[in-house]
């Protein structure tokens, strides 16, 4: 969590129309020239991304023909924009605010991979509150942004549990309240919250998925514009080849890239060593799949559907392709 903002609320049910910002990191031009592919990330720099930064700086990118450019995002970018006013050939996208792009505003959008599995979207509580699943939320007070509670709610009517027996409170995402008990638990993504509540108050956290509770969300989509994946078939193969060496770079040591890249990627992302450490090792094991990374399969797709459906927003599997993924 850089700068002690949302993970990526802010365009959680928003549609589509801001243009991309940020300023790209790429390798320089080869001799032979390169294919380039404009990346535009979610949100801004910092753990969750380790994997495309470690495929620019290694080279990986660059031994499959790709020069690629790197934008960040912000709390002022919407990923289904870039992609539409051609600022991005590939972006990360969550799957609400795609869903609603595609299904409500006709946006021709594909998702070629997802690089999460589980979406790290939760509750986290103190562990002495004795908190492990919706049902233990009755009676408690949580704090929440405004642009989960939908999902927040819907994972509440899923469980049995009435909304009016939950307190409601807004959630401005400092861990300060949970640390000091003012608030029971807190709705955020779980990779550095849990961690940050720990550092402030000195007392073990806690946390359960709402992908474990009735929301199985894909998130980090790998998205595409319906004409990109025609005509760059070939590069967004090797880009997802390329992404996949980078992320298993930095799995097989969890604490050698946070370290690494403080004082350049993630320079000014207001979070410490210890907490981005913390946040690539929770990240880990919600990414894997026995399939590869980026894996999607119809059966996992029809979760997201459903999933999607108990939040009141139809989609159908026609925003999915898996043509790319069948290639790798």
């Amino acid at each position: 969590m850089a700068s002690n903002i949302s993970r990526r609320h802010f365009n959680t049910l928003l549609g589509v129309g801001a243009a991309a910002t940020g300023l790209a990191a790429g390798f320089p031009r080869q001799a032979q020239a390169a294919e380039e592919l404009n990346f535009q990330s979610i949100w801004l720099n910092d753990p969750e991304f380790l994997g495309y930064m470690i495929a620019i700086d290694k080279g990986y990118y660059a031994a499959a023909g790709l020069k690629v450019n790197y934008f960040p995002g912000g709390p002022n970018l919407i990923p289904e924009g870039a992609l539409l006013a051609g600022k991005a050939d590939v972006a990360l996208t969550n799957m609400v605010g795609l869903a609603i792009a595609v299904s409500q505003k006709g946006a021709p959008l594909k998702v070629i991979g997802t690089q999460f599995q589980k979406s790290p979207l939760g509750v986290i509580s103190l562990a002495s509150s004795n908190i492990k699943g919706p049902k233990d939320l009755i009676g408690k007070t949580v704090a929440a942004p405004p642009l989960s509670l939908a999902i927040f709610k819907a994972c509440l009517a899923v469980n049995g549990v009435p909304a009016d027996k939950v307190k409601v409170v807004p959630f401005n995402f400092d861990p300060t309240p949970l640390a000091t008990g003012n608030v029971d638990a807190a709705v955020d993504f779980v990779t550095e919250l849990p961690f940050l509540v720990e550092q402030k108050g000195g007392k073990k956290a806690s946390y359960f998925l709402f992908y474990d509770f009735g929301l199985p969300l894909y998130i980090d989509l790998v998205t595409v514009t319906a004409d990109t994946l025609k005509s760059k078939r070939k590069q967004l193969v090797e880009f997802l080849r390329a992404s996949r060496k980078g992320w298993v770079e930095n799995d097989a040591d969890p604490e050698k890239y946070p370290k690494q890249y403080e004082q350049t990627w993630f320079k000014g992302n207001g979070s410490s060593i210890e907490a981005m450490v913390f946040h690539n090792r929770t990240q880990i094991p919600l990414m894997n799949s026995s399939k590869g990374l980026f894996s999607m399969d119809e059966a996992g797709i029809k979760r997201n559907l459903d999933a999607l459906d108990k939040v009141g927003i139809k989609a159908n599997a026609s925003m999915f392709d898996l043509s790319i993924l069948a290639e790798l």
